[in-house]
């Protein structure tokens, strides 16, 4: 049997270590992440015959996570969160074998085998933040995946660092160094979840009509009619896909503007600042504020990234526009995460939470696939100008949930007087 939260001596203290751990584990993934992000690229053009090929191994990364995110949700419902984490972790780790074996072979197919392995560490990797949300009660939720997500901030400053510093390990093969770190770093999160992680039982809702309907479960169709759970979705999975869009054309926009690949480079390192840094403290400002002007400022930072991306294609204009994505994404997905996290009843958690996992991977898949096409067919222009409307759609559906919620707090105190 798994271990029980409700088993330890101090249940909120344990479900605070949790969050700790998996934000050690969150740096360790996302410093993976970042060392695919700043050579998968370069390694793909080395070694595919057909250059229009070279940036599919990455995209693999994303469509993978996409393929794994519904049956990662549901095998820990069985196995529990440990062993699914501990599972995704030796996955990446190979997928980082797999990887030098292919770059020392000279093999891009084998390469894409490899990367995509290492999206099957991030479909696991993804429900780290809901692990730790699931193991507090509501008031404490956003800051449980605040905690997670500053795993992030390390990583983001190390992440392409790392790569730089490991792509000779394996002279004179260049590269294979930096991805047999890859294995490195998902054998380390392994040891971690199995040494310091404990399975949690989820914390009860607050409500008295979601603890009296605990024992049976809604269908799904019922859940995701729900406007918390659209809310939730809508920032999620659009949040997720304008950051993606935009970060990946944004290296091949600035070489094509004149700007170096250094430069290129940097931009994206300060982008991951601004995607990360502020989980150290949007949890304590969604409890200061709420949660829906936090989201509120999320999609308006995603807007001004375009906004000022239109305006001109100068280092600093990039740098700005970069950073307002980075923040406007860490506060929609923060918010929408939360929004989530209240949305289903313990024994929803698996189906509800692979639902919105694999929309919001399917979408962000699709718009990494996109974002070069429509680069290198209508510009840098385009692909700015293209967020505004799905901003403006999930900006309507977290209104439409705020009304129904002031409305349903109205109805609740008419019926009290």
């Amino acid at each position: 049997m798994h271990a029980s939260l409700s088993a330890l001596p101090n249940p909120e203290r344990a479900g605070r270590r949790n969050a700790r751990v998996l934000a050690l584990c969150q740096a360790l993934y996302t410093s993976s992440v970042s060392i695919d992000l700043t050579l998968t690229g370069l390694v793909g053009y080395t070694l595919a015959d057909d250059k229009a090929l070279a940036t599919l191994p990455f995209s693999l990364i994303t469509v993978a996570a996409a393929l794994t995110t519904i049956f990662a949700s549901f095998l820990m419902a069985r196995i529990g969160r440990r062993a699914g984490f501990a599972l995704g972790a030796a996955v990446g780790a190979a997928g980082g074998a797999v990887s030098v074996h292919a770059i020392f072979a000279h093999s891009f197919w084998m390469f894409c085998c490899g990367t995509a392995t290492v999206g099957v560490f991030q479909a696991f990797a993804q429900y780290y933040r809901l692990a730790a949300a699931d193991a507090v009660d509501a008031q404490f939720k956003s800051r449980a995946i605040s905690t997670v997500l500053t795993g992030g901030v390390v990583a983001a400053v190390l992440g392409p660092a790392l790569a730089a510093w490991s792509r000779d390990w394996l002279a004179p093969i260049a590269f294979a160094g930096s991805y047999a770190l890859v294995t490195v770093l998902g054998l380390l999160s392994m040891a971690l979840v199995l040494i310091g992680y404990r399975n949690a039982a989820p914390a009860a809702h607050a409500s008295a009509s979601t603890q009296a309907g605990e024992a049976r479960a809604r269908p799904l169709a019922q859940i995701v009619a729900q406007p918390i759970f659209l809310a939730a979705l809508a920032n999620n999975a659009i949040g997720y896909m304008v950051m993606m869009f935009v970060m990946t054309a944004t290296p091949i926009a600035a070489v094509a503007c004149g700007h170096t690949i250094g430069d290129g480079a940097r931009i994206i390192q300060w982008h991951l600042v601004g995607m990360f840094a502020p989980s150290l403290f949007a949890g304590r400002l969604i409890a200061r504020v709420g949660v829906l002007r936090v989201i509120g400022a999320g999609i308006v930072l995603s807007a001004a990234c375009g906004a000022i991306a239109l305006m001109a294609t100068d280092l600093p204009h990039f740098y700005v526009a970069l950073a307002c994505l980075g923040v406007g994404w860490n506060f929609m997905f923060v918010g929408g995460t939360t929004l989530l996290s209240q949305s289903y009843r313990p024994n929803e958690r698996a189906k509800t939470q692979a639902t919105s996992e694999f929309t919001t991977f399917a979408c962000t898949a699709l718009a990494s696939l996109t974002a070069g096409q429509l680069l290198a067919r209508f510009g840098w222009t385009a692909v700015n100008a293209a967020i505004f409307p799905a901003l403006a759609l999930a900006a309507c559906v977290t209104l439409a949930y705020a009304w129904s919620r002031a409305r349903a707090n109205a109805t609740a105190v008419a019926g009290a007087m």
